[in-house]
């Protein structure tokens, strides 16, 4: 396996991806940005990016926060993240440049690119599908649901895959419907698996808040990996 840092910009403010692909690689390969949970990048999603590599795709865990910058704790993630939820073009416009930078990594396929994000990277995932970016597809992960308040009003061209918790405390079933009406508005191929007995954070197994909704479940993790690389087989073709 071949793993680097790649740093990138976005304006003023310098950037760094994490890169894993198949080593020895000769041929052109379909490449998936991971979008990080609120904390920012983090070891969790390179770790995504190496078992991407391993299933013979190159792996992206991008960075937008900026080089280095990681939060601690409840307080600084929410700090870190509430910009980019507030001003959700100034999110579109740093995953912009994250899925810009991919796009010049000389092994990748710019035909066959996707996005996959846990949590605020779900949201992510999602927002970039909303920009209208030229995606294969998007895989959100126990993320937010929440529309733009000013959507870009493109066609949303990327099939979307959305794996949620049915006991999500952040995402209730309204904002599920909302989520479903809202994409059949926008004429998109979509999908939404929902998993029993099951909180936010699923897929992570330092997730241990049940009493705030968040709960790491090894069997939503591992159903909804398989889900995602089912996604990638058909998306990829």
């Amino acid at each position: 396996m071949q793993n680097y840092f790649l740093e990138y910009q976005d304006g003023a403010t310098v950037l760094e991806a994490y890169v894993s692909m198949p080593a020895g690689q000769q041929q052109k390969l379909p490449a998936v940005l991971i979008c990080h949970a609120w904390s920012g990048r983090s070891q969790f999603e390179c770790d995504k990016a190496d078992e991407l590599a391993a299933l013979g795709y190159i792996g992206i865990a991008i960075d937008n926060y900026g080089k280095g910058i990681h939060g601690e704790t409840n307080e600084e993630n929410s700090a870190l993240m509430q910009p980019f939820i507030k001003d959700r073009s100034k999110l579109r416009e740093r995953l912009t440049a994250g899925l810009t930078a991919v796009r010049g990594i000389e092994q990748v396929d710019i035909t066959r690119v996707a996005a996959i994000g846990f949590c605020f990277g779900g949201l992510c995932a999602l927002d970039l599908a909303r920009s209208g970016a030229e995606l294969a597809g998007v895989v959100s992960f126990h993320g937010l649901f929440n529309a733009p308040d000013h959507p870009t009003g493109k066609p949303i061209k990327a099939k979307i895959l959305a794996l949620h918790g049915n006991d999500d405390p952040m995402v209730p079933p309204a904002k599920v419907l909302e989520l479903e009406q809202e994409l059949t508005t926008a004429g998109a191929d979509w999908q939404i698996h929902v998993y029993g007995k099951t909180m936010h954070a699923f897929t992570n197994p330092a997730a241990n808040a049940p009493a705030q909704g968040m709960s790491y479940n090894p069997v939503a993790a591992a159903r909804s990996w398989t889900s995602m690389q089912n996604f990638l087989r058909e998306i990829f073709v």
